[in-house]
């Protein structure tokens, strides 16, 4: 990495030629961005050093291939122009280092997927600052309960750089697929936040995030290495679809991650009661602020310094051809169908209740011949659109709040109570809106569980 002045003016220089490629706001009329975002200079940029893939198209977000375990620096640069945030200058900031997943699915789902993985990871970190190496990093943490999470103070004034290591692997969140496994992004974002007047680091500054994939060790030198080849035997026409590899990767601006706190002490399965602590929907009474987190959420980061000042009123009104012009013909349908909330049919809804001890008593009561009763049982709703087992095991990991790869087998109670193995066949044939009662047994060979459809 450069270093100095002249090397954030690169860095700078660099970032805005990046960021006219990525946000493609009118396609036809690239050169016609909003006169705010074209001169803006943000307070603060983040440079990771390592290349950006070169097989990536024009309009298409940068992706950055990491190596399991290894030290990666992270140059925080002050872009402040002269007077600005006089506030900070001469005092500390703190940054919040996150790495989190790229794709909303596994965003809805972050602390099942995060407490499986610390399930088969006992111990282990999925984010960790390399001390020794870093400079300019004041009083770095890392809470032991996030493990995906980093925080450091530093001064803007001064050369900072951090570097940090990724411990998690992208195959590690992806189900087992016909042919191979195929990794999940991941984001690395930075928060940075100044004092408060009661000496806390609350008030958001500026965020920044970049998407990256991490593979075993020397794996990410070989894929780099593999995309830059079937670059060379592209023609040159096609060459230009796609942009250069960069020696370094600039993280973009995007609005600040939510701040959630979980709470999960059962060691064992049972219903998660929450899955999803943010609003699918957007409503027309957020404030925009709730826009810029909801578009976040929903994996429209890239168009999130456009919509800066939009409510959720705002953005509700537009129109499809509007989001369309605006965002291009694929991200503006998005767009436009998450606005309006549409959700297509599931093709098979199943209804699941999970077996306790009062369900036991009840069903011995039932037998013995007392019909009375004044027990109240809650089912969830299960949508499936693929139909296959694996999809199955998915969601029923999301209801009892653990990863998937603690499910071992799925049984379905047939004749004499004799159990049955799910097949994708089987579920193929489940009636829509079929009604099972869940049981869990501990597996024989080890720490996962079967579950029992009754």
């Amino acid at each position: 990495c450069a270093s100095g002045e002249k090397g954030a003016i690169y860095y700078v220089q660099h970032w805005l030629t990046y960021d006219v490629l990525a946000l493609p706001i009118f396609k036809q009329e690239e050169s016609n961005l909003p006169p705010d975002s074209e001169n803006k200079i943000l307070p603060f940029q983040y440079v990771l050093c390592a290349a950006t893939s070169p097989a990536i198209k024009l309009h298409d977000e940068t992706l950055t291939y990491l190596n399991q375990g290894q030290s990666y620096e992270i140059r925080m640069l002050d872009n402040r122009k002269m007077g600005e945030l006089p506030e900070i200058t001469g005092k500390m900031v703190k940054s919040i280092i996150r790495v989190v997943f790229h794709d909303r699915r596994l965003q809805y789902t972050e602390h099942q997927q995060l407490e499986g993985w610390r399930w088969n990871r006992p111990g282990d970190r999925i984010l960790d600052l390399d001390i020794p190496m870093s400079v300019g990093m004041v009083d770095p943490r890392a809470n032991p309960t996030q493990l995906n999470t980093v925080e450091f103070l530093w001064d803007p004034s001064k050369r900072t750089s951090v570097f940090i290591q990724v411990h998690c692997i992208s195959t590690e969140f992806t189900m087992r697929k016909h042919g191979g496994e195929k990794g999940v992004p991941f984001r690395i974002q930075i928060d940075t936040f100044k004092e408060n007047d009661g000496g806390e680091y609350t008030e958001h500054l500026h965020s920044a995030s970049c998407q990256v994939k991490v593979f075993k060790p020397k794996g990410a030198d070989r894929k780099q290495k593999t995309d830059r080849e079937k670059m060379e035997k592209r023609a040159p026409q096609e060459k230009e679809k796609y942009q250069p590899s960069y020696e370094t990767t600039i993280l973009t601006e995007c609005s600040p991650w939510p701040e959630v706190t979980y709470v999960n002490n059962s060691p064992s399965p049972g219903f998660n009661s929450s899955h999803n602590s943010f609003p699918v929907n957007l409503l027309p009474t957020a404030t925009p602020q709730d826009a810029q987190q909801w578009l976040h959420r929903n994996r429209f980061s890239p168009f999130c310094r456009l919509f800066t000042n939009f409510s959720g009123a705002d953005l509700l009104k537009l129109t499809r051809e509007d989001v369309i012009q605006i965002c291009g013909p694929a991200d503006g349908i998005r767009l436009f169908n998450a606005l309006k909330g549409r959700v297509v049919r599931p093709r098979l809804t199943v209804y699941v209740c999970q077996e306790s001890q009062q369900a036991r008593e009840q069903q011995q009561k039932h037998e013995n011949g007392d019909t009375a009763s004044n027990t109240f049982f809650v089912y969830h709703a299960i949508y499936l659109e693929d139909l296959t087992a694996v999809e199955l095991t998915e969601k029923i990991a999301q209801l009892f709040n653990i990863s998937p790869r603690q499910i071992s087998q799925i049984f379905k109670q047939g004749p004499t109570g004799i159990h049955v193995l799910v097949s994708d066949e089987m579920i193929q044939n489940f009636q829509d809106e079929v009604c099972f009662v869940l049981d869990t047994m501990k597996a024989e060979t080890n720490d996962g569980y079967h579950i029992i459809l009754k």
